[in-house]
C-alpha cells in the first residue's frame, strides 16, 4: 500500500496531517515490545525522551531508563559503558548532535569498542523546518566511513518498527534515521520483512528504475505509479542499509532498466547516489542517472512544504524525473 507523506511537520519532527495510513509513535510501541521480551534492553537518551517517543519506556521501565541531560557526549560514554556489562544500549537525541557534538565519543567509545549501542537519531534530513543548525543533511556520508558501524534509513512505520526490534541482534554499534509522531505506512507490514544489509525491490520495469533510501522510497512508489499513465515501466529498489551496503542488488536492478533515478533525503555527495554510482562503476554497469538529493549549501527555515520544493526534494521533482528523464 501506498500513502502520501503530508509537506508539514511540527516541533521536533513530528510529521503532522499525514495524508494516508499511519501509526503512531512506532518505535516507541516497538520499543515497549522489546523491552519486555529482552530484560537486557535499556534506555538513554540526552533529554530527548518527549521529543523522541522515549518517555513511554521510562514509565514503564524506570530502573532501565537513563536521562543524561543536554550532553550527547555523555550520552554515548554512559552508553559505551553499559553496553560492556552485557546490556543492549538504545540511545535516542537528534541526527545533528550525533554526528556534531559527539562524533568522536560514537567512533571511538562506541564503534571502536563494538559496543552494543543502538543509536536513533531523530530529523534526519530534510524534515524539520529549523534550518541548518538542526537538519542532519550529512549524516550517512559522515557516519559511513566509521569502520564497526551498521547504518539503517528506515521508509515508514513498518519498517521503524520492524528495523528497532532487529537491531538488538545486530552485533556492535548501529545507527538508525529515526520517525516520530505520526508516521506513515507506506510498507505492508503482512508482507514485508526487514533485513539489514538487503535491499528491497518493490516495483518491477524495465523503462526507468528508482533507486530510494528513507523517507523518499514512499515518493518514488507514488511517482512509479504516475509514470504508468505515460506508459513507461518504472521499477522501485528500496534501499533500508546504508552500511553495509547491498552493490549485488543494485547493480542486478540496474541491469534490468535503461535509465535511473536516485532519490535520498540526504546530500548528494557521499551518500545513497555515491554508494550505487561506485557500485556500478566496479562492475562496469553504465546507465543514466539523475540525482535527487540535497546540493552542498546550509539550509534556511521555513514550512516543510516551501524547503522540499526549494531544494528538489518534493513529489514533484522525483516524479519529473522518472517521466521526463530530467
Amino acid at each position: 500500500m501506498s500513502s502520501q507523506m503530508s509537506n508539514r511537520a511540527g516541533a521536533m519532527g513530528e510529521i503532522l496531517d499525514v495524508e494516508g495510513p499511519y501509526e503512531m509513535a512506532p518505535f516507541a510501541k516497538a520499543l515497549l515490545k522489546l523491552g519486555a521480551e529482552r530484560p537486557e534492553v535499556v534506555a538513554l537518551t540526552a533529554d530527548m525522551g518527549r521529543f523522541s517517543d522515549m518517555n513511554e519506556f521510562r514509565d514503564m521501565y524506570p530502573e532501565r531508563f537513563f536521562n543524561v541531560g543536554m550532553a550527547e557526549q555523555d550520552l554515548l560514554m554512559v552508553a559505551a559503558g553499559i553496553a560492556k556489562t552485557g546490556k543492549v544500549a538504545y540511545c535516542t537525541t537528534y541526527s545533528v548532535f550525533v554526528t556534531r557534538r559527539a562524533l568522536d565519543f560514537l567512533q571511538i567509545a562506541c564503534a571502536h569498542s563494538n559496543a552494543d549501542v543502538k543509536i536513533f537519531g531523530g530529523m534526519p534530513g530534510l524534515t524539520n523546518p529549523y534550518g541548518a543548525t538542526h537538519q542532519a543533511t550529512d549524516d550517512l556520508s559522515i557516519l559511513r566511513l566509521i569502520p564497526n558501524i551498521t547504518i539503517i534509513d528506515p521508509c515508514d512505520a513498518t519498517e521503524l518498527a520492524q528495523v528497532t526490534a532487529a537491531v538488538a541482534d545486530i552485533p556492535g554499534t548501529v545507527y538508525v534515521r529515526s520517525l516520530r509522531g505520526k508516521v506513515p505506512v507506506v510498507l505492508d507490514p503482512d508482507t514485508y520483512t526487514f533485513d539489514v544489509g538487503k535491499a528491497k525491490r518493490l516495483r518491477s520495469g524495465s523503462d526507468v528504475g528508482v533507486i530510494s533510501t528513507g523517507t523518499m522510497t514512499e515518493r518514488a512508489l507514488r511517482s512509479a505509479d504516475l509514470a504508468t499513465e505515460h506508459g513507461l515501466s518504472v521499477g522501485v529498489l528500496h534501499v533500508p542499509t546504508i552500511k553495509p551496503f547491498d552493490s549485488e542488488a543494485v547493480v542486478e536492478f540496474a541491469r534490468s532498466v535503461d535509465r535511473l533515478v536516485v532519490a535520498e533525503n540526504h546530500q548528494m555527495t557521499g551518500g545513497l547516489a555515491t554508494l550505487v554510482t561506485e557500485a556500478l562503476y566496479e562492475t562496469g554497469v553504465h546507465r543514466p542517472m539523475i540525482r535527487i538529493g540535497i546540493q552542498n549549501v546550509f539550509h534556511e527555515c521555513g514550512s516543510q512544504a516551501y524547503i522540499e520544493a526549494k531544494y528538489g526534494l518534493d513529489q514533484e521533482r522525483i516524479t519529473r524525473a522518472v517521466i521526463t528523464g530530467a
